[in-house]
């Protein structure tokens, strides 16, 4: 055993300090670090939407890229569903805070779903309906959209800001703007579905759908010459023939790593 320092005095027990006379007792409970709440609200400002889920029901995968973008930047959690089936599927065991719905589907329209979840018990935080044509504005927030996000879908600014109408606590003052440009595999992927369906001579509906379609995929990609030769072929007597080759056109030029969206 070894032997005890001489030099070295007794541990002194620690007294509880008593507080004066009239003096309250002093919580034990730590105090946030220095700059905490500064901290805290520099963290809402860069992630602005930190905890909110998002459903994107959307069938362009161009357009859909850009929100998923979006929300990853934003700190969101988002999910896709293609189709009006898919997004009730996802509704029936999850229950996101926004929903985005395009008012185009492929086995629908999109107001008919904002209809349905506007009047639902279990309505969500937020409903947005989305589209590049102009009448879709007016078509989502009539059926029940608590607001709308115009195509093309750009600004990370704008989209938070259209969701911070609706969800005043989210921390949003000082957003810096950025401009969000989707993968191009993801356009090449949607005109390749578009030249699929082309081939196949649709019916009428199923024309009117593809041809809706191609428009918002190059209203959003700013191709003019490509939005305009879909809606010329909207016609039920239009040649789909010439919006085919156009189509064509564009695959061949992305394949090759050129893509032109000033018509040429």
């Amino acid at each position: 055993m070894p032997a005890q320092n001489p030099f070295t005095p007794p541990t002194a027990k620690a007294s509880p300090v008593k507080p004066l006379p009239g003096q309250p007792l002093l919580s034990a409970a730590p105090l946030p670090p220095k700059g905490f709440a500064a901290a805290e609200e520099k963290s809402k400002n860069l992630l602005p939407l930190q905890g909110v889920t998002i459903l994107a029901v959307e069938d362009s995968r161009f357009a859909c890229e850009v929100l998923r973008l979006m929300s990853m930047r934003a700190g969101a959690r988002m999910r896709r569903a293609t189709t009006l089936k898919e997004a009730r599927a996802h509704l029936r065991v999850y229950r996101p805070d926004v929903v985005i719905i395009d008012l185009g589907l492929p086995d629908g329209r999109g107001e008919a779903l904002i209809r349905d979840l506007a009047r639902s018990n279990k309505r969500p935080k937020v409903i947005l309906g989305t589209s590049g044509s102009p009448e879709g504005r007016s078509t989502a927030l009539e059926a029940g959209a608590d607001g709308f996000l115009d195509k093309p879908l750009e600004s990370l600014a704008a989209f938070c800001q259209t969701l911070r109408q609706h969800m005043p606590g989210l921390g949003l003052s000082q957003m810096v703007e950025e401009t969000f440009i989707p993968d191009p595999l993801a356009l090449h992927d949607d005109l390749a579905s578009a030249a699929q369906w082309l081939a196949t001579n649709p019916d009428l509906a199923d024309r009117s759908y593809v041809t809706a379609f191609l428009q918002g995929v190059a209203h959003h990609a700013r191709d003019t010459a490509l939005e305009q030769a879909a809606g010329q072929a909207a016609s039920p007597n239009a040649d789909l023939g010439d919006l085919l080759r156009l189509v064509a056109k564009r695959l061949d030029a992305r394949e090759a790593g050129f893509f032109s969206t000033d018509g040429s």
